[in-house]
């Protein structure tokens, strides 16, 4: 495979550029070698600079529930445009995009417009904050919330020690009003809330991680957290910023069948276009500037082309709630055919799914929470991923992500992937 041109624009941006990626899994760092520089995408396919095509999983990570540059939302884009791209001032699609995503999330009863999942989480924490007048919040080893400062903590070295900054740039101040908790683990709950009685404004977490994997949360377990939050008046915040309309049009809430008091997206809402959000409660979110004391602001929020970008996205899961069936039914289908593979070769690698998204794991062990997802080989990962793309077909570059299958995945394109996966299993096993 020519990638002669890819590798010379990424010399060319590292020297403007750190790293020369704007975000840093793009790099490769985590798989080995030089990423590719995509020029164009089209359904499930992406094309690199060098003129290679690829059966896309990324899909953006995760946005492109449609597939690349889907007719409708190109079209909603493409109207928009004629008004103009910013004003700085109300719209009326800022209305209805509002309107429609309390329509399709019945706990989101306000919701207020950002311009980026890390904005949204960390607006939330905020609100709670403000709500709730109490500083501590709590998150969870493994799930990835952005990268604000007080998001950036790990766990210290026992569960009630404060937590460490895992970012240099990030102060001890920020780690000591963060405490982290083990996922699917409610214990670890109990015994933060009991050493730091009414000092917890928020609980937030992944209900589906999809930043070790794809782990999805017990069932009890989030029973048992919401009755917690209830009992001791803590905000319960879900982040669905990645599951946001991907897993149902309620998100992973809809699927999990509990509900929280904020909610974060990004992602889907926007069709593929920068932006973010954060809703709930009424009573939370008047606490909201200008209606209320907690200020967040964004000159770009609410952004015409992202409001027509995404309200034609979410238009379109309403009026079509049979896509998350076909996605059920491929998505299956694809990891049906990995599991034979592994099988084929003699290997009982976690294979952990919900809906279109999934992850397969380097580790025989069952994958449920962050200490069962390092044990993942990530070496063999690295040389998987290269294997796959030298088969053209996309996964992530690094072990600890979502794949996302996409509406316009056609059975040709499982079928490669498939085949692709055997192949790859088989030259590095």
């Amino acid at each position: 495979m020519n990638t002669s041109r890819s590798k010379a624009l990424f010399e060319q941006a590292k020297k403007y550029i750190p790293g020369g990626v704007n975000s840093p899994v793009r790099a490769f760092k985590s798989v080995g070698g030089d990423p590719l520089f995509i020029t164009r995408g089209e359904g499930s396919k992406m094309i690199d600079a060098d003129g290679n095509s690829f059966v896309d999983y990324i899909g953006s990570w995760g946005p492109h529930l449609f597939g690349h540059n889907p007719p409708f939302i190109k079209e909603a884009l493409l109207n928009a445009i004629e008004d103009g791209t910013s004003f700085g001032a109300p719209t009326e699609m800022e209305i209805k995009m509002a309107e429609l995503i309390t329509q399709l999330v019945p706990s989101v009863q306000m919701v207020r417009m950002v311009n980026s999942g890390t904005e949204a989480t960390m607006s939330a924490v905020r609100a709670a904050r403000g709500f709730t007048g109490r500083e501590k919040f709590i998150k969870f080893e493994g799930c990835y919330h952005g990268h604000a400062d007080y998001f950036l903590i790990k766990a210290g070295s026992g569960a009630l020690t404060l937590g460490v900054p895992t970012s240099p740039g990030v102060t001890k101040g920020n780690a000591a009003d963060t405490l982290t908790a083990d996922y699917n683990d409610i214990e670890s709950i109990k015994k933060l809330t009991a050493a730091n009685k009414n000092e917890i404004a928020a609980i937030i977490i992944e209900p589906i991680a999809g930043n070790m994997g794809v782990v999805v949360s017990d069932g009890d377990f989030l029973k048992e957290l919401r009755a917690i939050c209830d009992e001791e008046k803590i905000v319960l915040i879900f982040d669905e910023v990645m599951t946001g309309f991907r897993v149902a049009a309620g998100g992973a809430q809809e699927v999990l069948g509990i509900e929280p008091d904020l909610t974060t997206f990004g992602k889907i809402i926007g069709g593929g276009l920068p932006v973010g959000a954060f809703g709930g409660k009424r009573e939370i979110m008047e606490k909201i500037a200008p209606s209320g004391p907690v200020y967040q602001a964004g000159t770009l929020s609410g952004n015409p082309l992202a409001m027509s970008a995404g309200y034609a996205a979410l238009s379109f899961i309403k009026e079509h709630p049979e896509i998350y069936l076909q996605l059920e039914k491929i998505s299956l289908y694809l990891e049906s055919g990995f599991k034979d593979n592994l099988k084929s070769v003699g290997k009982n690698y976690a294979m952990n799914r919900i809906g279109s998204m999934m992850c397969m794991f380097f580790t025989e062990e069952k994958v449920n929470d962050f200490n069962s997802a390092v044990k993942s080989d990530t070496a063999l990962y690295g040389k998987f991923f290269h294997e796959m793309l030298k088969r053209g077909v996309y996964l992530a570059p690094a072990q600890f992500e979502a794949l996302f299958v996409s509406t316009v995945h056609t059975k040709e394109d499982l079928d490669q992937t498939i085949k692709a996966h055997k192949e790859s299993l088989e030259a590095i096993l």
